[in-house]
């Protein structure tokens, strides 16, 4: 017997949606997305660039022989010589970072801050990464003096175990700071939206919704947190452009991080490569710092900190396309089990293509393996077309047409065609009557 044919042809549903967005909206989307190509690229040489400059003007040697005719105490040395060792490296980097987190923002309209605003943000940011980052590599120094050979391995975990506690502490303690979180209002969008989670096992008795609007006005959403700390939380900015199918699709997909554990098989997975990464820093440190070149002594002298930056950036641009795969692969799940729970397909797509504004729709397959942490928005139109194609052949959701709703296209791109659009002519004064 012949399999019942689908109620509409996916691939071309799949182009529909995509053709909403016009040739001047993708050419802009794929412009953007592609300069992020050649910045990852040009931060990692920033990065090996500054750190081999404090590490040949010896500047951290400095810093740690200073350190240790003063406070003397080795956990103290690395702190300050991490914290010196940071602070330079966010100062010299600062204009890069200025370029690519304001003026370039602002180029592709993605930014709603002055320049005072995104720059209160960075510093405190930076603040917190600075107290914070230096802590860390204080802790693991004094590991990698106590462990010595094997401190590659307890580092790996230590590294992980902090990763983990920052995931419970930030969305209570540091998201807060960035932006403000209020209850959703009642209503039925929240009411489906906490019907979902609680359905799914997800220990939530609340929707937040964040102030996103106050940095861009990009779309996203998440369930943050872990042991007790769990928040779903969606940004204004998803209410306020998407539609209601649209935000259920967002918070299914979020709330399918969750349910299924990617927290967790994430940190397994990313323990491995910080293990292979820590021992390449290991064995790499001991062959390019012998003989105390530079006049660092050992691994464990803080004033090789610099070294390891160098180390460990350069090994990134090897890892980079692996580790962004495992967060693929999880993204991958989450857009499935999103698509079953809030049985959005529409939606999905819908916010989908109002990811474009950031996102290359339509990647080769190469440059999608290597370059992309999530799905293409090709590939999640394509699946929710055709995951409702075949929910309709099996009778399990009411027939429709494949593509958009008639008419339909991304807000961004109508507030650009009205802005760009003449001004109406002013009506002719009337004439005055007999």
């Amino acid at each position: 017997m012949a399999a019942t044919p689908l109620p509409f042809n996916p691939e071309l549903a799949t182009h529909a949606w995509l053709a909403t967005m016009g040739e001047e909206a993708t050419a802009r989307s794929n412009a953007y997305f592609e300069g992020g190509y050649l910045i990852d690229f040009a931060g990692t040489a920033l990065s090996i660039l500054v750190a081999g400059l404090i590490l040949v003007l010896g500047w951290a040697r400095g810093v740690r022989t200073w350190l240790e005719k003063t406070v003397k105490w080795f956990p103290l040395v690395a702190l300050g010589v991490a914290f010196v060792v940071n602070l330079l490296s966010t100062i010299i980097t600062f204009p890069f970072t200025y370029y690519v987190g304001f003026v370039r923002e602002h180029r592709y309209d993605l930014s709603t801050q002055t320049f005072a605003e995104w720059f209160g943000e960075q510093a405190m940011g930076a603040g917190i990464g600075l107290v914070v980052g230096s802590i860390f590599l204080a802790i693991l120094y004094v590991i990698i003096r106590a462990a010595k050979n094997t401190w590659w391995i307890w580092g790996s975990l230590v590294t992980i175990a902090f990763v983990a506690v920052f995931s419970m502490v930030a969305p209570v303690f540091i998201s807060p700071l960035f932006n403000t979180y209020t209850p959703m209002e009642q209503g039925e969008l929240r009411d489906s939206i906490l019907a979902m989670a609680q359905a799914n096992g997800v220990p939530a008795d609340n929707v937040y919704v964040y102030d996103r609007s106050r940095q861009t006005n990009s779309i996203s959403a998440n369930v943050s947190g872990m042991f007790g700390t769990t928040r779903i939380s969606l940004a204004d900015t998803l209410l306020e452009r998407a539609s209601p199918e649209a935000t259920r699709a967002v918070m299914g997909h979020e709330i399918g991080h969750y349910v299924l554990g990617h927290t967790y098989s994430i940190m397994v997975m990313m323990t491995g490569m910080i293990v292979i990464m820590f021992a390449i820093v290991h064995f790499g440190f001991r062959a390019l710092a012998k003989n105390e070149r530079w006049g660092i002594r050992d691994i464990a002298d803080p004033a090789g900190l610099p070294l390891i930056m160098v180390i460990i950036a350069v090994v990134g641009l090897f890892t980079a396309p692996i580790q962004r795969n495992i967060i693929y692969f999880h993204e991958q799940q989450a857009d499935m089990f999103g698509l079953n729970a809030a049985r959005e397909p529409d939606g999905f797509a819908e916010a989908a293509v109002l990811l474009s504004e950031y996102r290359k729709m339509e990647p080769s397959a190469l440059e999608e393996w290597f370059f992309y942490d999530h799905p293409s928005g090709w590939n999640r139109v394509h699946n929710s077309m055709v995951w409702k194609a075949h929910e309709i052949q099996a009778g399990r959701l009411p027939p429709s047409p494949g593509g958009p709703p008639e008419g339909w296209r991304p807000d961004f791109v109508v507030a650009r065609e009205a802005a760009s659009a003449p001004p109406a002519a002013e009506p002719s004064p009337a004439a005055p009557s007999d």
